[in-house]
């Protein structure tokens, strides 16, 4: 299916509502375990005020559905591990930032999913991104929110956000031709924008065998939403702008050449990755990902249920 729309969250949120129906009515259980979504948006696009919105209307009449929003970026290595693993691999430019598969706790991540499926009370982690002038730290824990309290309706939808969700690992052939290819590109002139060129070929493949691990998490959703980039080049332009938004909301932040830096160590995986996310996270389930096409502007192009 394919079509044009500008509306995302009308689009998401009916998207939603029909996926949740299609769980409830397959479902084998007395106690329906919850739904669990995914969204995948490189940085910068808007995947945080989607959720926020979506579980809104969710939430809100006539729906009235209890829902909770977790980020991957919640998941990220304390700072202290985050400077362990980059001190480890000091060769290693995708590791010396938060950002790539292997710069996520996914036991944590495991174990936070673990409890809401079973409808357990569940503190949710958060990360401060600001810490450290922009290096980030999860927040303590007596600050985490808390869901599936006493006294509280379970939780009914869970949405998990992120920038990798979805991603597949390749295989030791297939990173191998594409990395040739992008150091190709890159030694024929300016022409060459990416950054996979860039990188040796033993740092890529550190990440993407990490990125097999995450295949436990995108195994649980039972959908996904891509809001995929029609050029992946935009994320510079959005990632600068919520950098300045968080600069003037916290005081600090990363400056303008530690964004694009930043940036550099995630746009490798978009080259690796993206075209098998469009395809479809999913080999044996059909209509359960739905990809809008996103333009520059952030409206949509065009919707695609795979």
């Amino acid at each position: 299916m394919s079509q044009e729309s500008n509306d995302s969250l009308q689009i998401c949120t009916s998207y939603v509502l029909e996926q949740l129906r299609i769980h409830e009515e397959e479902s084998n259980d007395t106690k329906v375990v919850p739904f669990f979504l995914g969204l995948n948006g490189v940085q910068g696009i808007g995947k945080s005020s989607l959720v926020s919105s979506i579980a809104r209307n969710l939430e809100q009449a006539p729906h009235e559905i209890p829902t909770v929003v977790l980020s991957l970026d919640d998941f990220y290595l304390a700072y202290e591990d985050q400077v362990r693993l980059a001190t480890e691999y000091p060769d290693n430019p995708l590791l010396q930032n938060r950002g790539q598969p292997s710069t996520h706790d996914l036991s944590l991540a495991l174990s936070v999913h673990a409890s809401l499926r079973a409808g357990q009370e569940t503190s949710i982690p958060s990360y401060d991104k600001s810490a450290f002038s922009g290096k980030g730290d999860r927040k303590p824990q007596q600050q985490w929110a808390k869901v599936n309290k006493y006294g509280q309706r379970p939780v009914k939808v869970v949405i998990l956000e992120g920038w990798c969700l979805g991603f597949r690992a390749l295989s030791d052939a297939q990173l191998t031709a594409r990395w040739m290819d992008a150091v190709r590109q890159c030694t024929r002139g300016p022409g060459y924008r990416g950054r996979l060129g860039h990188n040796r070929l033993e740092d890529v493949h550190f990440v993407n065998e990490a990125l097999r691990g995450y295949d436990a998490l995108t195994d649980q959703l039972d959908a996904l939403i891509h809001l995929d980039a029609e050029n992946p080049q935009y994320v510079y332009a959005w990632r600068l702008e919520q950098e300045h938004q968080l600069r003037q909301e916290r005081g600090s932040g990363m400056t303008d050449a530690e964004v694009v830096d930043f940036v550099n160590g995630y746009y490798p995986s978009y080259e690796l990755f993206t075209d098998h996310l469009r395809a479809g996270a999913f080999e044996d389930r059909y209509g359960v990902q739905l990809r809008l096409v996103i333009r520059k502007d952030r409206l949509v192009k065009q919707v695609i249920k795979i």
